[in-house]
Formats: C-alpha cells, structure tokens, sequence
C-alpha cells in the first residue's frame, strides 16, 4: 500500500513538472506575436519595448527590472500597465484596511455609548424605586405613629409600656 501511495505522488509530481514546463515554453513561443496572443496563457507576461512574451516569474512577486520595467509589463489585460495596477490595488487595500478600522472604532464607540445610556437609565430606574420605597417608609412610619397616638403608646421607649404598671 505504501509503494502505491509512493508511485502515485511521483507521477503527480513529474505531471505538474511536465506541465510547468509546457507552461513556460508556451509562453516563450509567442515572442515576436502581439500581446493579445501572449497574454491568452495567465502565466505568460508581455514586455512593449522589447515585444517579447515570457514566463511570470513567480518566485518573486514583482517581475525584476531586468526582464521588463513595471511601467512596460502587461499581465492579465493588455491595456493595464503592470505598474498602475499595483498601485491601484495597494491604494484599494489601504482604503479597504482604514474603513476597517474606521467601522471597528464606530462599533466600539457606538456599543460603549449604548452601554452608557443603558446604564444610566437603569440608574434613573433605580433611583425611582428607591424614592418611592421611602415614601411607603415614610408613609408606614406615619400610620404606625398615628396608631401608637390612638392607643396611648410612646414612640420614646418600646419598654415604656412595661414600665408603667396601670
């Protein structure tokens, strides 16, 4: 089983290599034909002055000065400058990054400012029950006097009838 597993991966490999080398091939077989021609294979760049096709080099990101100046390469669509195209995508991900950071700052912002209104309307709440739990003090305190009046007892001393032997 594990010679099959072996077997199978090296033919994977040696296909994409065959592959990769048809690729970069292709590319170069295009030289002396338009843009239009080079740029039908996505791995194929075209260079205006010298009117070469040649293969994207993916090891590095950027194609090197050397085979072809930024402003003169053409990948993807003909009538892109290579060079505009990194500046615009740079700009478009540094607009995309601030709002980012923009929404974040309003989310946050809202959410604590929500949280304070929230907490201040419970405080208002509680404050109103506190209110209105001391005017029922105030209120039992008043019957319980007007009781002791009617029946003669002294708010002084709650010992005060214990005292008084009559």
């Amino acid at each position: 089983m594990g010679l099959w597993k072996a077997s199978l991966f090296l033919l994977l490999l040696s296909g994409l290599a065959s592959v990769l080398a048809q690729n970069s091939n292709t590319c170069e077989t295009k030289n002396g034909t338009n843009c239009d021609e080079c740029l039908k294979n996505v791995s194929c760049l075209w260079c205006i002055p010298t009117k070469s096709c040649v293969t994207y080099p993916v090891k590095t990101i950027l194609p090197p000065h050397s085979l072809c100046p930024l402003s003169d390469a053409r990948w993807g669509l003909c009538t892109v400058n290579f060079q505009i195209l990194i500046i615009t995508l740079s700009v478009a991900g540094g607009i995309l990054i601030i709002a980012f950071f923009i929404c974040l700052f309003c989310c946050c912002k809202c959410e604590n400012a929500g949280s304070a209104r929230f907490e201040n309307k419970m405080q208002r709440q509680a404050d109103k029950r506190r209110v209105k739990q001391e005017e029922r003090k105030a209120e039992m305190r008043k019957r319980h006097d007007e009781i002791r009046q009617k029946y003669g007892l002294s708010r002084a001393s709650p010992y005060a009838r214990f005292e008084n032997p009559s």
